[in-house]
């Protein structure tokens, strides 16, 4: 049997190895929650943002004097970032077994012959010390699947944190903008897809959640 994973089954499995491999093995899946519906509303109009800087050859205003940024250009490949950013396309990779990963990205700064994966989040409450954090693997994931598919990253990849700041007079919701440098390990991505990959070739974990106890 053979599977294909993403980095949010990936989270899944770090979670509940459980419910990850129920699921995989197609046996049962996990009630999926209410999903806000800000963050995928924003998702999209930042895209286009976005889209509309790198037409004009330019990074958006939030990032263009960054420090981290300085010498960075936006990827202008409009097919291929169309493909990546597909939820059932993204990019994506088959091992020798066929087992596949792929994930979609949000954007790609270039730095040279180099891509850089950027990532945004939308968040209600501002930033923790740990919250970036929480967003390592998929960073490291993203940079896996490139150098799968015969791109040179950069050892480090953007998170872009949009943060509710004020309501103006004129009704407009104001946002902070912060971005922060991630190193990358795609040894990391690796290992977590190994790990993966083995678990569900071995019978069912026995330990439960709260989810998935008696199934």
């Amino acid at each position: 049997m053979t599977f294909k994973l993403s980095p949010s089954s990936l989270s899944l499995m770090e979670e509940c190895p459980r419910c990850f491999w129920l699921d995989k093995h197609k046996k049962w899946k996990r009630p999926s929650g209410i999903f806000p519906s800000l963050p995928s509303g924003m998702d999209g109009i930042l895209k286009t943002h976005f889209d509309k800087f790198r037409d004009k050859g330019e990074l958006p205003p939030e990032i263009k004097n960054h420090h981290h940024t300085k010498g960075l250009k936006l990827f202008d490949s409009k097919e291929l970032l169309k493909e990546w950013r597909n939820n059932l396309k993204g990019i994506r990779w088959e091992d020798e077994d066929g087992n596949i990963l792929f994930g979609a990205v949000d954007n790609i700064l270039v730095s040279g012959k180099k891509l850089i994966v950027l990532d945004y989040k939308t968040r209600g409450f501002a930033l923790k010390e740990n919250t970036a954090d929480h967003y390592q693997n998929q960073l490291d994931i993203y940079n896996f699947l490139l150098r799968k598919n015969k791109y040179q990253t950069e050892n480090y990849a953007f998170l872009l944190f949009y943060v509710p700041k004020e309501v103006m007079e004129t009704g407009e919701v104001i946002f902070d903008s912060i971005l922060t440098r991630r190193n990358i390990d795609v040894k990391n991505a690796e290992k977590i897809f190994e790990k993966a990959i083995k678990l569900l070739n071995d019978n069912c974990p026995d330990k439960c959640c709260e989810w998935c106890e008696g199934k």
